[in-house]
Parts: structure tokens; C-alpha cells; sequence
């Protein structure tokens, strides 16, 4: 690499040989009687958010000894703005709570997030298949609401009784045996066995 190129020089930086002078337009401080520049912020007060006191280091540490944010408000008032600022003072609802007005109760509920439509634990859970899975359960004679044992025992009993080894070799069967077989693939697939 060749450090004395062209391009070197053009993207080189100089350093300013002048130091930067201080900035003179700085504000004073806004204590009474005193004129030493305010370079310190201090908050004007509740009701005066985003508003600034200018003043000296002095200056600042006398006004934050004495400052109260609360200056004024009764005990109440202080206890009810701690509160919402746990919050950061947005409303809050309680968890699970299933309050009944307009806007909550006439809500539909697709993931079942309020827990209205949950099994009881003595009813077994229905299995349900789409389009495929049915197609597959009627080509193995079943209903839509059978069970992974059931669909493997029906499997098995198809097999053997389709098998051309258990015809001894008849190959009549064959193709519907390749639907059955097709079948529970299927339904394997969709982890429905």
C-alpha cells in the first residue's frame, strides 16, 4: 500500500492550530444580584415542565437543597401521584377480569384469551381434521371424530387383510391397499396418529 498517494492527501485531516475560545454569549445566572455566567439548569417547578432556572454551580446547589416538586399539594394529591407513577400515568386494568360492558363483553374472542369456551377437564378433546384428513379417515372407513388409536388399529387391520401375503399373492387388492397405506400417511403427516 502506498501511503503517499493522492488519495491519502485529500482525506487527511488537519488539526486546528487555534484553540476554540470559550463561548462569552453564555446566560447569567438568574439569582438576584449575580452576574457569573449560569451554565447549570435547574427545573422551574410542577405545572412548568420542559421549563429551565440558568444558574451558577452556587446558585444550583442552593435551589436543589430547597426544591420540592410536591410544594403545595396535599398529602392525597402526593399518595395518588405516587401511585400513577408506578404506571408511568397510563390507566391500568386488572389481569382476568371479565368486566361486562359494551366494549369488552361484545368483543369476539377467536384465541379464546378470556377463557370462556376452555374444556372442563372431564370432557375429552375432540380432534378436528380439514378437507385432507377426512378424505384420508373415509378411505380407512372411520368417523371425523376418531382417535390415534383408533386410526391405527383400523390401519393395521386393513393391511393385513389387503396384503397380498395374506391372500396368497392375490394382487386384486393392491390398489386399494396403496389408498390405504396413502391415507395414513396422510394422517400421519398431520400428526393426527
Amino acid at each position: 500500500m502506498d501511503f503517499n498517494s493522492p488519495l491519502f492527501d485529500r482525506i487527511r485531516t488537519r488539526r486546528n492550530a487555534e484553540p476554540t475560545q470559550t463561548n462569552q454569549s453564555a446566560p447569567k445566572c438568574q439569582h438576584p444580584a449575580c452576574q457569573a455566567p449560569g451554565e447549570f439548569r435547574a427545573p422551574m417547578g410542577r405545572l412548568r415542565e420542559g421549563q429551565y432556572f440558568c444558574f451558577c454551580l452556587d446558585h444550583v446547589r442552593e435551589y436543589n437543597a430547597t426544591y420540592n416538586y410536591f410544594n403545595g399539594m396535599s398529602d392525597e394529591a402526593v399518595l395518588l401521584y405516587q401511585k400513577d407513577a408506578l404506571t408511568g400515568h397510563r390507566p391500568t386494568w386488572k389481569m382476568g377480569s371479565d368486566r361486562q360492558n359494551a366494549s369488552y363483553s361484545g368483543s369476539r374472542d377467536p384465541y379464546n384469551m378470556r377463557g370462556a369456551n376452555r374444556a372442563t377437564p372431564h370432557s375429552p378433546r375432540q380432534p378436528r381434521h380439514g378437507v385432507v384428513a377426512r378424505k384420508a379417515l373415509y378411505v380407512l372407513g372411520l368417523d371425523d371424530d376418531a382417535g390415534a388409536p383408533e386410526i391405527k388399529a383400523r390401519y393395521k387391520e386393513l393391511v393385513k387383510r389387503m396384503h397380498p401375503d395374506a391372500n396368497c399373492g392375490d394382487r386384486s387388492n393392491e390398489e386399494q391397499l396403496r389408498e390405504i397405506i396413502n391415507a395414513y400417511n396422510i394422517l400421519r403427516s398431520f400428526r393426527a396418529v
